[in-house]
């Protein structure tokens, strides 16, 4: 009882010294870990009806936005189900950079509070949560993988085991970034592996794979085929933002 007093306490003495402020623009806001008024509005939250393969939006509202991402490169991606927070859009784009180039803590928590409503039943459920690793030369450089925060955070509280060890990358590729949808599709293939010691522990369970942004599916295809060639039963994917259009190969 009087850790989380403590915890309380800390978080009221930091919000008085350093007041909340908006994940993406930082102007002064009510709560801590929230969007100001100006920035809510641009952030696109993706709601079910959902495509359950692609985490496509179907509602109306977002249904007319320009989004080719997964089905242009796949036209059967390997994992069962993939859901994603919200749509990648400047607010998103913004959030997203915070946590992976700025190692900016509240915006992994503004990420994984919404992810964890996104995918609530599924962090109930007993499945292993791994996050999309790095190779170490880059994990080295960052200093810290950003999907892995997100899982840790999701994790937390819930049934579903937080396994961050389970995926190795066996080789450097080339960033994503410079690359096009076929291209970055080659750059991955066999890139990842189950790491030693996992496979017994694997087989027959379902996993859940962690990623900040899903852009042309490349990546999450490449991991959800070493899970499920190690014994896995299943792979669902989930990922804080989808990438649309040619936003998918700007990030």
């Amino acid at each position: 009882m009087i850790a989380p007093r403590l915890r309380a306490a800390a978080a009221r003495l930091g919000d008085l010294l350093v007041p909340p402020a908006c994940v993406a623009c930082g102007r002064p806001v009510a709560a801590p870990h929230g969007l100001c008024a100006d920035c809510w509005p641009g952030l696109w939250p993706i709601d079910e009806p959902a495509c359950p393969k692609t985490g496509r939006p179907l509602a109306h509202d977002l249904a007319e936005v320009e989004l080719e991402t997964i089905p242009a490169l796949l036209a059967d991606p390997p994992w069962t189900e993939l859901r994603a927070a919200v749509l990648f859009n400047d607010v998103s784009r913004t959030i997203v950079h915070d946590l992976k180039f700025h190692d900016r803590p509240w915006a992994g928590r503004f990420m994984a509070h919404h992810l964890r409503r996104r995918c609530a039943e599924w962090l109930d459920e007993e499945a292993l949560l791994t996050p999309v690793p790095l190779h170490r030369a880059r994990l080295w450089r960052r200093r810290f993988n950003q999907s892995a925060t997100l899982a840790r955070l999701m994790a937390k509280g819930r049934r579903a085991r937080l396994a961050p060890e389970v995926l190795v990358r066996s080789r450097a590729t080339r960033p994503q970034t410079e690359l096009g949808r076929r291209e970055r599709l080659r750059n991955v293939t066999g890139a990842f592996a189950v790491a030693e010691g996992w496979r017994p522990l694997l087989a027959g369970r379902d996993v859940i794979l962690i990623d900040d942004v899903l852009t042309t599916g490349a990546t999450a295809s490449a991991c959800a085929e070493a899970l499920l060639e190690a014994g896995a039963a299943s792979v669902r994917v989930a990922v804080f933002a989808l990438a649309a259009g040619e936003a998918a190969l700007h990030i």
